[in-house]
């Protein structure tokens, strides 16, 4: 595999999503992401929660082994100590002068599933200032090694109206997540660095499966997911039989050129880079 042109790696996120972005208008998701791989059943970490399933995103291993959950993310930090670091953490310790970025809604991400201490550069806020801020923050940063994002919309809206594709309002949440993925996808190419740059677009889980309004069975429709991808190396129409979203771990850190931790669930999948 050749990912020597890959020169830094954006993971971008809504959170609830799914695999409904197919039922609704996606127009920059969809055009995107015809450009390289995706996959509308990548299957979600079990329990089927957030921070159980960003937890893996990020640190590459299964719920079981980060320790991960709501509560203990909404109220304790990440311990440095962990034997499962972050990609955030692996990428400063390999890059001392790295910019890395960690831009969540839901604030829990940032304070309690990635790591403390790391000079990380953090934000926590609504969806609509938080892409006003990753905008700014390319436009000051074009350097950035790692950034992330999670928008959470879908995933308030799905709990409000009902997680699927007869859920008109949580639809229309999907749809306005889609405009400030184009946005952020537009400031990454207004300062040229798509070319170079490995993006990765994915959401967590699904819901609507046991429960119309929840999430965190093994129900399809809450562990089937969009998981995509478009950089150097990832040809347009890449097939990807199969995925899981702790590989987005693997994926990301195997870009930067760093080695994966031996004790990690997340693998490449064989067919992503060409």
């Amino acid at each position: 595999m050749n990912t020597k042109q890959i020169e830094r790696v954006f993971i971008l996120g809504m959170d609830g999503a799914g695999n409904f972005i197919q039922h609704t208008d996606t127009p920059n998701i969809d055009a995107f992401l015809s450009k390289g791989a995706v996959t509308y059943m990548a299957q979600a970490q079990s329990p089927t929660i957030s921070a159980e399933c960003w937890g893996s995103i990020l640190h590459g291993v299964v719920p079981e082994k980060h320790g991960l959950n709501n509560e203990i993310a909404s109220t304790q930090v990440y311990p440095a100590d962990s034997p499962y670091p972050s990609i955030f953490k692996l990428v400063r310790e390999a890059q001392p002068e790295a910019k890395l970025a960690a831009f969540s809604s839901w604030s829990p991400i940032v304070s309690g599933i990635i790591e403390e201490g790391f000079d990380i550069h953090k934000e926590a806020l609504p969806d609509e200032e938080l892409v006003g801020a990753i905008e700014t923050y390319i436009q000051n940063n074009s350097d950035v090694k790692l950034l992330y994002m999670q928008l959470d919309d879908p995933d308030a809206s799905g709990h409000k109206y009902g997680y699927g594709p007869d859920s008109p309002n949580y639809l229309k949440a999907i749809t306005k997540m889609d405009d400030l993925f184009g946005r952020v996808l537009r400031a990454i190419e207004q300062q040229g660095l798509l070319e170079d740059s490995l993006v990765i677009l994915l959401t967590d889980h699904g819901g609507g499966g046991a429960d119309k309004h929840d999430h965190g069975s093994d129900h399809p429709m809450d562990k089937n997911v969009f998981w995509g991808c478009v950089g150097p190396g990832v040809s347009a129409g890449t097939v990807l039989p199969e995925l899981f979203i702790v590989d987005t771990a693997a994926v990301a850190l195997q870009a930067l050129g760093l080695e994966l931790p031996a004790n990690w669930d997340g693998k490449v999948p064989a067919s992503l880079f060409s």
